[in-house]
């Protein structure tokens, strides 16, 4: 039996990779089974993590147990299956459709439209079109998507790079938009600090991880539209722009391709911490300006159902749409399932992100002095 109170693990910058981002973490999980702790525990506890702190030398960890007892917030979903939270780069040669498609992105996404076959989750969008005007994005947009407005869907042609204060900028996007779920820049050069290493891999790697912070700090996606060079390569993401410190810091990148510049047809390749790798095939609608799946020669990989999940979200429905109580009392209402408090508790912690992207579901767990308690709540504005 644990004894040992587990706390909310403390966060440090992805450069270092210590500890986790805010917005990826909730409360801890503790077992059922563990002992009330007093609030003198508690505060010996605090001031022993601090003195361990103000030491040079000191390297926060996180156990396996401790790992397992941790609830995490879920990644944001964007587009099922395409794109998450997180930074990604969209890379393709200049006057390939890029913009064309970043305006068909925001559009779907702000409007909650499937794009193609894949399922949109609906939220403001912001899009700094830095290579555009707006006389230009108003013929654009109309073309594409005639006289249909959507209130939601945000643009800009001028904003501060990164060392002058782009941060600040979005941060007051987001506090006035808090459903913001994607963000564009186009592109990513117009962002960068002005002189010093331009090309050099520790250059790439903090721009990119900067806007990532921001990323992960507000679960939003930002989107980083960027150029491929002409040198050809086995890989064409090593066709990228600048050097491998773009991709190494990114959460996952789009290319987009022609064979020949004019044709219509292109292909799409997507790789990604969080998405399966695929391959699309595109056609480029040059009546509407917009872009067509054809074909894929990737089929997604379904994750293998969950009797547990299963259970919760029958559980928890528009009829009774919360519930709350201790793990012991969660197993007797899905008809006294065989599974220890403990072992239910942690697999809810770890299935926390399903909960929430394929049934709706916000799972919580608090610790009281009476012990822990799981909250259950279906949201029924999650797309």
């Amino acid at each position: 039996m644990e004894t040992k109170e587990k706390v909310t693990a403390l966060y440090s910058s992805a450069v270092t990779g210590e500890g986790q981002s805010p917005s990826l973490k909730l409360e801890t999980s503790i077992p059922e089974d563990e002992p009330k702790i007093n609030d003198d525990f508690e505060d010996d506890y605090i001031n022993d993590y601090f003195r361990k702190m103000n030491n040079p030398d000191y390297l926060h960890t996180v156990s396996l147990t401790e790992l397992y007892d941790t609830v995490y917030q879920p990644r944001a979903q964007v587009i099922d299956g395409l794109l998450c939270s997180g930074a990604y780069l969209f890379a393709g040669a200049p006057k390939v459709g890029k913009s064309f498609f970043m305006a068909q992105l925001g559009y779907h996404v702000s409007g909650g439209i499937p794009l193609w076959e894949y399922p949109v989750h609906r939220g403001t969008v912001l899009y700094l079109a830095l290579e555009d005007d707006y006389a230009r994005l108003q013929k654009r947009l109309s073309r594409m998507f005639g006289m249909d407005s959507i209130d939601n869907f945000y643009f800009a042609t001028h904003a501060k790079n990164v060392s002058e204060g782009l941060d600040g900028q979005l941060m007051k996007f987001v506090s006035e938009h808090p459903d913001t779920r994607l963000i564009i820049i186009d592109t990513l050069q117009k962002v960068r600090e002005v002189g010093g290493e331009k090309y050099s891999y520790a250059s790439d790697y903090e721009i990119v991880t900067k806007l990532k912070q921001f990323a992960d700090h507000h679960n939003v996606c930002v989107m980083l539209v960027h150029h491929t060079r002409k040198q050809s390569a086995d890989d064409s993401f090593d066709t990228i722009s600048g050097t491998n410190g773009l991709l190494g810091a990114a959460d996952g990148a789009f290319i987009m391709q022609k064979e020949k510049r004019t044709e219509n047809k292109a292909i799409l390749e997507i790789v990604g911490r969080d998405q399966q790798d695929q391959k699309l095939h595109l056609l480029f609608d040059r009546d509407r300006c917009l872009w067509q799946l054809t074909d894929k020669e990737t089929q997604l990989w379904k994750e293998p159902s969950d009797p547990i999940l299963e259970a919760v979200a029958r559980l928890v429905t528009d009829v009774a749409p919360s519930w709350s109580g201790s793990a012991t009392e969660l197993i007797d209402g899905l008809d006294r399932m065989d599974i220890q408090p403990n072992v239910l508790t942690r697999k809810l912690n770890v299935g926390a992100d399903r909960l929430w992207n394929e049934y709706g579901i916000r799972y919580e767990s608090s610790r009281t002095h009476a012990g822990r308690t799981i909250k259950l709540t279906l949201d029924n504005s999650h797309a």
